[in-house]
């Protein structure tokens, strides 16, 4: 029986925390939250243990032609026995009427992708498009390489670049940052939690109801949510488009964010959507 902690670590492999630099959050009521620009509205979700700033290149590059909006998820925050796929979809729903964000395009990592997926599915009318990379709610790989030893920064710093498919893509600050967050026994108890529901909430038979264009954007190189899964996605949506980035892992938009935002400028001038430059 492995402790909450070493589960914990187990599930870094579903997702990754990136720091915060230089994007400027705000504070309305129960919400944390990025909103820069101005136009069609671009809302993006993180994934299990993502930060705002995973979406950085994303912000920086379409705030000038979108309204770019990426609220926190409270994967902390909930009573652990209302930690899942559910309560999040929930709060996501709160925070687009809160903001009245209406017929958004979406976009989500890893974790963010199925909430996005979740979300579409009640809500399909107030989507306009869906954009999924990497995305969970099919499969992912949870349990590849060794048990950690407690307290292991090693077997961190091996997770985590696991994660990318150039590990210098984990910085120390970014391996530092995840290694803080599983010493936390409440918030490993949080992360197993949503983990688990991520996996039990399959939507294999849900998704083709999904009718709305989606796009795929999928890591060539991805070893949590393989290819074969962006395969999946692309066989069971009704209108899908898939694009694979060679050399690349799990989070597309941060080990390549110039090729991941020619792909999205592509697919949002294709479907109607405002937009400047369209490389």
């Amino acid at each position: 029986m492995f402790s909450i902690e070493k589960k914990a670590i187990l599930y870094l492999q579903i997702s990754i925390i990136f720091l915060i630099m230089d994007l400027q959050t705000k504070r309305e009521g129960d919400y944390t939250y990025i909103d820069e620009g101005q136009g069609e509205v671009l809302l993006l979700l993180h994934g299990l243990f993502g930060a705002l700033s995973n979406w950085k290149a994303v912000v920086n590059e379409f705030c000038t032609s979108y309204r770019v909006v990426i609220p926190m998820m409270p994967i902390y925050d909930l009573p652990l026995k209302n930690t899942g796929i559910e309560s999040l979809t929930d709060f996501i729903e709160g925070f687009v009427k809160f903001k009245n964000l209406q017929n958004v395009t979406l976009l989500g990592n890893s974790l963010g992708g199925h909430i996005g997926l979740n979300y579409t599915l009640r809500n399909q009318s107030n989507v306009k498009s869906l954009v999924l990379t990497g995305s969970s709610g099919l499969f992912e790989n949870t349990m590849g390489g060794s048990y950690p030893k407690r307290g292991s920064f090693d077997y961190i710093k091996d997770r985590v670049e696991y994660t990318f498919y150039d590990p210098k893509t984990a910085t120390e600050d970014l391996v530092l940052e995840v290694f803080e967050i599983t010493k936390s026994i409440p918030k490993c108890m949080k992360i197993v939690a949503i983990a688990k529901s991520a996996q039990r909430h399959n939507m294999a038979k849900d998704i083709p109801k999904i009718k709305v264009p989606t796009l795929l954007i999928w890591g060539l190189n991805d070893t949590i949510t393989p290819p074969l899964v962006a395969y999946e996605f692309d066989d069971r949506m009704p209108n899908t488009e898939l694009r694979f980035i060679d050399k690349c892992g799990h989070a597309p938009m941060m080990e390549h964010p110039e090729k991941f935002n020619v792909i999205l400028h592509q697919f949002l001038h294709k479907h109607g959507n405002a937009s400047g430059n369209v490389a």
